[in-house]
């Protein structure tokens, strides 16, 4: 998979943007893949979201991802969905959606990245590197196990978790290829020039 800034939606700190002007923004700025994740919102308006933001991604040929819901991913036809350690299994969401979408999952561990790797995931997400507000339940796992992951495993690795432009640099050393960001990015208010920043500089470090 050939992506490295990863941003994902989360309407309750977007300034008051939607996530569609979000998205925009994003991409302009230099965002490769999109995640859809919202957590408070309805089934229904869910997939009308991920309709509409199907037209934008589409149009940039940037792949849509769907946090979570397989059900949601199958509805709007994204490329792919992002699973969590307690969601669907990657065999069971595979055999749903098949072999041409993208199935990522979030690992916090080296077992776990391991075993997703063997499960036949597309990439893993490790994290949250640093704290981070959107995941305020979860201790960080550190730039220890970006490195460990960047060793071991073959897939591809995308870092996520409180990476700020003060410290990408030091993801990138550790290892990774590829970043997630929420708050520095959807949380902000020029969002096309936080999201170029990231890019520049991630491009910068590589």
């Amino acid at each position: 998979m050939d992506f490295k800034l990863y941003v994902i939606t989360n309407q309750n700190i977007a300034q008051g943007k939607d996530n569609l002007e979000v998205v925009k923004e994003a991409i302009i700025g230099g965002a490769d893949i999109i995640q859809l994740r919202e957590k408070d919102m309805s089934t229904r308006n869910l997939v009308n979201m991920g309709n509409e933001l199907k037209v934008i991604t589409k149009s940039a040929e940037v792949p849509l991802i769907v946090n979570d819901r397989v059900d949601i991913a199958l509805a709007i036809d994204a490329d792919g969905v992002h699973l969590g350690q307690d969601d669907l299994p990657i065999k069971e969401a595979r055999k749903m959606m098949g072999n041409d979408k993208i199935i990522g999952i979030s690992t916090h561990s080296l077992e776990q990245a391991i075993e997703a790797a063997a499960m036949g995931a597309d990439y893993i997400g490790v994290g949250p590197v640093f704290p981070t507000q959107t995941k305020p339940n979860y201790n960080p796992v550190g730039l220890e196990l970006v490195e460990k992951v960047s060793q071991r495993v073959e897939i591809p690795f995308v870092a996520i978790g409180g990476i700020k432009l003060d410290n990408i640099h030091e993801v990138i050393k550790a290892g990774a290829k590829r970043v997630a960001v929420v708050s520095g990015i959807v949380g902000v208010e020029d969002i096309e020039s936080a999201a170029r920043s990231y890019y520049k500089n991630l491009i910068k470090c590589l």
